[in-house]
């Protein structure tokens, strides 16, 4: 009786499966390398909507409430 194993024929497949799985890490790790960087040299600017926002909510909050009496 013939043995037939799958485990032989996958063996030789193993370098080719490595050097995929390699280059897969690779490339996304390489995504937070590069996005990294860019914004080192190009940091994300603040939104002019924000600051007017930003701008308006101190002054409401500047209202006092007193009351006056004992």
């Amino acid at each position: 009786m013939k043995r037939s194993s799958t485990f032989n024929n996958l063996g030789g497949l193993q370098s080719l499966f490595f050097c995929a799985g390699i280059y897969a890490v690779s490339l996304f790790f390489s995504i937070f390398i590069c996005s990294a960087v860019f914004y080192a040299f190009n940091p994300r600017k603040s939104n002019p909507a924000s600051q007017s926002v930003s701008q308006v909510t101190p002054a409401a909050e500047k209202v006092m409430f007193a009351s006056v009496g004992k």
